[in-house]
């Protein structure tokens, strides 16, 4: 196999971010005191939550306040008088505790580890990623965790590349990919950077942006046959 560094992106591609998202949103809201069905007003919080983090990856807004915001906005665009910032930290202390793995993902870190260097390239929360990396069983294959709050920069900016690439032992762009699930993001950055990219695509979207994967797979179990 050529590659001997593999970075993959966490939130939806090892985690199942979007269930842990939903878990949380409703234990955060149920702490507050709201009841009842929260689907709706979940849905509404993900398209706001959704266009927060573009606007931080495009440097538009900072990562604290996208944490509060996020609250804010869907708790004024219902007529919620509940506090954002206590939201925000309830939501935090919940996602970092709740974590789902997507199928094969262990035993997939496990084997590249075997083979060379696995890393995580992530634009979440440095603190809650690292909890949760810990909680999944992850750990033992990770060797290194690169998250935009602490390079100061977001995916794709090739900045955040360069940051992760300092982590590796050693780099070489020839031996690397990127694995994620975001083509404007993971692959998009992979492209900017010059290193090969696997587009862990589960849902068989069609791309339609200016990302343009090495490989392409829709289970965890089929990259060791894409990339070998």
């Amino acid at each position: 196999m050529k590659h001997k560094l593999f970075l993959f992106d966490l939130d939806d591609t090892l985690l199942d971010f979007k269930a842990s998202e939903q878990l949380s949103f409703a234990r955060t809201l149920q702490a507050l005191g709201l009841t009842g069905d929260m689907a709706a007003l979940f849905l509404q919080y993900q398209a706001i939550n959704i266009a927060l983090w573009r606007a931080f990856e495009t440097g538009s807004v900072s990562k604290d306040f996208l944490k509060v915001e996020r609250f804010r906005k869907t708790f004024m665009e219902n007529g919620l008088e509940l506090d954002p910032e206590a939201a925000s930290q309830l939501y935090l202390e919940s996602l970092s505790d709740t974590v789902v793995l997507i199928d094969g993902a262990v035993q997939l870190c496990e084997t590249l580890a075997g083979i060379g260097e696995v890393g995580i390239i992530t634009n979440g929360v440095e603190a809650i990623q690292n909890q949760r990396i810990l909680k999944s069983g992850l750990r033992d294959s990770i060797s290194f965790v690169a998250t935009s709050e602490a390079s100061g920069y977001a995916k794709p900016d090739v900045r955040f590349f360069e940051y992760a690439a300092q982590m590796a032992r050693p780099f070489v762009k020839e031996e690397a990919i990127i694995i994620g699930d975001r083509l404007d993001a993971d692959i998009l950055g992979a492209n900017r950077y010059g290193i090969e990219s696997c587009w862990f695509n589960p849902e068989r979207l069609v791309n339609a942006s200016e990302a343009v994967p090495t490989y392409q797979v829709s289970s965890l179990h089929d990259i060791m046959r894409a990339v070998a």
